[in-house]
Order: C-alpha cells, then structure tokens, then sequence
C-alpha cells in the first residue's frame, strides 16, 4: 500500500518555540478573581452576584488551565530536580483556584493565597528562562 503521508520524529522543549508561556496568564485570571470577590462583598443584588459567581468560576477554572499547561508543558524533569519544591507549589496553587479554593467560595484570603503561589511559580519561571 502506497502511504500518502511521510512520518517525520521531530523534537522539542515546549508545544511551540520557547517563549509563549507566562505564567502572567494565570495571574491576570487571579487577579479577576479576586476583584470579582471584592465586588461581590460590596454587592447584595442576587443576580449580580450569580454572574459574579458564575464568572469567578469561569476565571479560577483558567487560572488552574494556565497553570497546568505550565506545570505539564513548560518545566521539565531538570527543572523538577533543581526546584524540587515545584510539583508541590503548582499542587497547592491549581488547588487554592479549585473547588475548596476560589472556585468555590467567596474568600479574600484564598485569592492571596492563589497570587502568592503563582508569584513563587513566575520566579521560578523566571530563573529557567534566564538559565
């Protein structure tokens, strides 16, 4: 059978040349999420707060997307073995914008938490990119 298609092997360090992938893009959506939370406190029209409910979940679902594409796409096992403590931040922070995170509830306190997870998340980055 004549085969149409020529099989090439290529390689790579990311899904396209380095250089798109931020981590900023997890931490714009954090940043809505928090501002969604702020307004809501100061908001009590029930249909208000079930869009900002509905697109706080929209934006804590992206902030978790952007950081596993990070987490999967981006770092590599040489970068797991000179931060070890990688896996667990992007653990903690995928969880602090999920369910028992800012996806699910109305607290401040988790948005910081989230934003100080990806802010040590984007020194790493940081520090890889410079290397």
């Amino acid at each position: 059978m004549l085969s149409l298609f020529r099989i090439t092997e290529v390689s790579a360090h990311c899904d396209l040349p380095c250089g798109v992938y931020d981590p900023a893009q997890a931490r714009i959506e954090a940043e809505s999420v928090k501002a969604i939370i702020a307004k809501v406190a100061d908001n009590d029209d029930p249909d208000f707060r079930v869009r900002a409910m509905i697109i706080k979940e929209q934006r804590s679902e992206l902030v978790k997307h952007h950081l596993w594409v990070l987490w999967t796409d981006y770092f590599k096992p040489p970068h797991f073995e000179k931060y070890p403590q990688l896996h667990t931040l992007f653990n903690e922070a995928t969880k602090l914008a999920g369910a028992a995170g800012t996806k699910g509830e109305f607290d401040a306190g988790k948005a910081d938490e989230l934003l100080a997870k990806i802010d040590e998340i984007a020194t790493i980055f940081a520090e890889t990119k410079a290397a």
